[in-house]
Parts: C-alpha cells; structure tokens; sequence
C-alpha cells in the first residue's frame, strides 16, 4: 500500500494512494479541520493533496474571521469544517472524531450544547467543546441523505459559555 502525505500514518489513519470516501474523509477531516488561520481554497488543496483530485468526499468549509462566505452561515457560527460521503460509516466516524480530539493540541472539556445547536435526526454524537481563551467549538457526527457526515462548528468568540458575573 502506497501512502500519501506520511503525517497521517501518526494519527493512526492510513491513505491508500487511491483512497476512498470513507478512508480519505476521516484523515482529511482529522488532519486539516481542527487547523484554524486557513481559507477555503487553501483547505480543499491541502485536501487535495493528501488524498486525490478532485476529494473523494463532499467539502464544507468557510471561516468568517479570514474571508466571506456564500454558503447560508447558521447563527453564532464563525467557521465551519464539514466532510460528508456515502453509506453509514457513523461508528467509525466517531472513533476517528475522539481520536483526534485526544491528540495534542486536546479539545477541552465536554459543554452543555449551545443554543446555537440542536441535533438532528441521524445524529449519533453532537457535543459542546471548550476551546483555548474560552472559545467554544461544537462537533456533530450523523447520517443524512445516505451520507455520513462530521463538522466541527467554531462560534463566535463569547457564545456558548457561561460568564462570570
């Protein structure tokens, strides 16, 4: 088996050179959706680069704080990483989700969900996260359409947690 972009073999996910929806949505997830200061154009590259061109999955990504945006931004969101591809592969996404949010640097503790986000149906794991300097990041792992899916939402800076008074 060939590898492609050898960092991902550290995080414990391996890319064959002609990888597939699931394999190559879960490394690519893990490896550049956690990643901030990146745009659009330069996230589905990096993609591209480590799996195939054009992605072997479905790519939703925009973050306010670098650059507009045309996709409909739901409420108190400042950026938004999503993956999704074909079939039920919901286990295994959330195994690969809880992997990297073990890995240095570690998403923070569990939150009560924000206002902002209600699960929907096929949601198998929607949570609140405490991110560094009280930043608050929520993850959502489901199916919808026949599609798998996994976003990590990043909200405005003052949203989510509680302040002290």
């Amino acid at each position: 088996m060939r590898l492609i972009a050898p960092f991902l073999v550290s995080l414990g996910l391996w890319i064959p050179a002609v990888a597939h929806g699931q394999d190559a949505a879960l490394a690519a997830f893990n490896a550049w959706c956690f990643k901030a200061g990146q745009t659009a154009d330069g996230i589905r590259t990096r993609m591209e680069q480590d799996t195939s061109s054009p992605l072997p999955f479905d790519l939703i990504f925009w973050d306010l704080s670098i650059e507009p945006t045309t996709h409909d931004v739901p409420a108190g969101v400042e950026r938004r990483c999503e993956v999704s591809f074909s079939g039920n592969h919901t286990q295994q996404a959330v195994q690969a989700l809880r992997k990297q949010m073990a890995t240095p640097p570690v998403f923070g503790a569990v939150l009560p969900l924000p206002t902002t986000h209600t699960a929907e149906p096929g949601t198998v794991l929607i949570e609140g996260r405490e991110l560094l300097r009280g930043r608050v990041a929520v993850v959502h792992v489901g199916q919808r359409n026949n599609q798998t899916f996994l976003a990590v939402d990043r909200l405005f800076d003052g949203l989510g947690l509680p302040r002290e008074g």
